[in-house]
């Protein structure tokens, strides 16, 4: 059997939008650089995710250097956003939480809210290190900080699971459905060479050089379910997670992972399980 290796590397520069694949990335504390920088935010000032607005799914964002993305979507002329001036901040929530962003301003604000029919604004993370500490206990320590992430910086998945969940819809009601593609549960890094679940037993892995923790295993949303290119929903694989992978009351597929060391990390690295 193949040995454990990074298989693929994605970041979602803009929280909710596709996610763009790199050959290699830096870990930072708070997760992948140029990862979910960026949000949608609606005029309650509430993050906007695909399970509210799975109309999200149809744009992509390229992330630039210097912190700036480039927004697109079928039909419509990119836009090039720059990270906004330092200045005065907006609080919004997300999942409870309330994190201090920095509006982007009109073109974007335009943009996207003919994307979506409503009206919503573009805004950036400026300072991952000090907005938003992970809240949610006991699975932290603290000082860790995560993006605007759901909840942490990095989510794992492996090659092998997904094939051994996609012979399970395979065999279901929802066949029609399969076989689903890795995109669905859009992860940060994905790894090759393991057998099927074996994640669920991992604590502290190293890709590479850095070193990571598992803080615990992901439950699933009905994001799973939205076609990462079209924004329609299905049943799966919510249906046959519910039959099979249904842990601690969650929907797990996947790990999320927090940072304990720093530095690059490259498709096709070793993937080394320490504990």
């Amino acid at each position: 059997m193949p040995k454990p290796a990074l298989h693929s590397l994605h970041i979602h520069p803009v929280k909710a939008l596709r996610a763009q694949t790199l050959p290699a990335a830096l870990v930072e504390p708070w997760g992948l650089a140029g990862d979910r920088r960026w949000a949608v935010i609606d005029d309650t000032g509430k993050v906007l995710t695909q399970r509210e607005e799975p109309r999200l799914a149809t744009a992509a964002a390229e992330a630039l250097p210097g912190g700036g993305v480039v927004l697109s979507a079928p039909g419509r002329e990119p836009l090039t956003v720059a990270p906004p001036e330092p200045g005065a901040t907006t609080a919004v929530r997300i999942f409870g939480q309330k994190v201090e962003l920095v509006s982007a301003g009109g073109e974007a604000r335009d943009w996207l809210g003919e994307l979506l029919g409503r009206e919503v604004f573009l805004a950036h993370l400026d300072d991952p290190a000090v907005r938003r500490p992970i809240d949610d206990p006991p699975y932290t320590s603290p000082g860790e900080t995560v993006t605007l992430a759901d909840r942490y910086p990095l989510l794992l998945t492996t090659l092998a699971s997904l094939d051994s969940l996609n012979a399970l819809i395979a065999r279901g009601d929802d066949a029609v459905e399969g076989p689903l593609p890795m995109n669905r549960f859009r992860p940060s890094v994905v790894v090759s060479g393991t057998g099927p679940w074996a994640e669920d037993d991992w604590n502290r892995l190293a890709i590479g050089e850095v070193v990571l923790r598992v803080a615990k295993g992901c439950g699933r949303c009905v994001v799973t379910t939205t076609d990462q290119a079209t924004g329609v929903r299905g049943r799966e694989p919510l249906c046959t997670l519910a039959a099979h992978r249904r842990l601690d009351g969650k929907l797990v597929f996947g790990q999320n992972l927090v940072p304990l060391t720093t530095g690059t990390i490259r498709v096709g690295d070793p993937v080394e399980v320490l504990d």
